[in-house]
């Protein structure tokens, strides 16, 4: 029963500690650089960033009147 319990948490560690890679697996590459999936985790940020900032100036009615919604009343 402890050998079990031991092969278990091995397994069970292998896998947390490997991420997304398969326990055990040696050799294997990483399908972007550290530089490359930094710039994208920043890309993803910035664009989200101006979402909220876009939603917010929505909300809060910050945008300026467009022309074509204007009626010319009399």
């Amino acid at each position: 029963m402890k050998k079990l319990a031991a092969l278990a948490l091995v397994v069970a560690s292998g896998t947390v500690l490997g991420g997304c890679a398969r326990p055990f697996e040696i050799g294997w590459t990483p399908g972007y650089t550290a530089k490359e999936r930094g710039q994208m985790i920043a890309r993803n940020w910035d664009y989200e960033g101006k979402q909220s900032q876009d939603d917010i100036d929505h909300a809060l009615l910050l945008r300026p009147v467009s022309h074509l919604t204007a009626w010319n009343v009399r």
